[in-house]
């Protein structure tokens, strides 16, 4: 069992930053694969950016490719998201996701999830 919280939305100006945080209870972190996905009102869940145990594998999103940067920190239980130049359509809710098994673009593989942050990025 593996409990999920995430931090550090909030409101920001196009073109600024922010690092997302999700801190995972246990110690079997480090077994777990982590992923950030993200959903808009009215939208399906979307992929946004995943990390293998060992960091030694990361996948993007093509809509974030080159601008987030995910990375974890296996001794804190923590995965991050740093997100530059934010654009109006990355406003929505950011949830963290793990799953031992695999590593996947699809919210259906992921059996643990947090509870969500709320990022709003105005124009």
């Amino acid at each position: 069992q593996v409990q999920l919280v995430e931090s550090g939305g909030g409101l920001v100006q196009a073109g600024g930053s922010l690092r997302l945080s999700c801190v995972a209870s246990g110690r079997t972190f480090s077994r777990y694969a982590m992923a950030w996905f993200r959903q808009a009102p009215g939208k399906e869940r979307d992929f946004v950016a995943a990390i293998s145990l060992t960091s030694s594998s990361t996948f993007y999103a093509d809509s974030v490719k080159g601008r987030f940067t995910i990375s974890r920190d296996n001794a804190k239980n923590t995965v991050y998201l740093q997100m530059n130049s934010l654009k109006p359509e990355d406003t929505a809710v950011y949830y963290c996701a793990a799953d031992p098994a695999v590593i996947s673009r699809i919210p259906a593989t992921y059996d643990y999830w947090g509870q969500g942050t709320q990022v709003t990025v105005s124009s």
